[in-house]
């Protein structure tokens, strides 16, 4: 099935929970585009690559304050498990559903 879709994802943030859609698109060379948007905006994924069910990237967060994100998952079937490295913060569970 691969690793593209749309997947309604949970973050647990020191603010709480943030629901987000998390969009990978394969670009068929080990690299993914996407991104995640949630109550705070969007950001796009940048430097996405693939390795079979893995995926990295980063993202440039702006909201609530200017920060480089790095992000880690794995997908299995229609779920997505990973976490976000938000530097000081520290990691962030994230979790995730495949859309349809």
């Amino acid at each position: 099935m691969g690793v593209a879709g749309s997947y309604d994802c949970v973050t647990k943030t020191p603010m709480g929970d943030q629901k987000s859609v998390f969009t990978v698109e394969d670009c068929g060379d080990g690299t993914f585009t996407g991104k995640n948007a949630g109550a705070m905006g969007s950001m796009d994924v940048e430097n996405g690559k693939i390795d079979g069910n893995q995926l990295t990237w980063t993202m440039n967060m702006t909201v609530p304050m200017p920060m480089k994100l790095e992000g880690s998952a794995t997908v299995e079937g229609d779920t997505l498990t990973g976490s976000v490295n938000a530097g000081a913060f520290g990691s962030m569970p994230m979790t995730g559903t495949r859309q349809g």
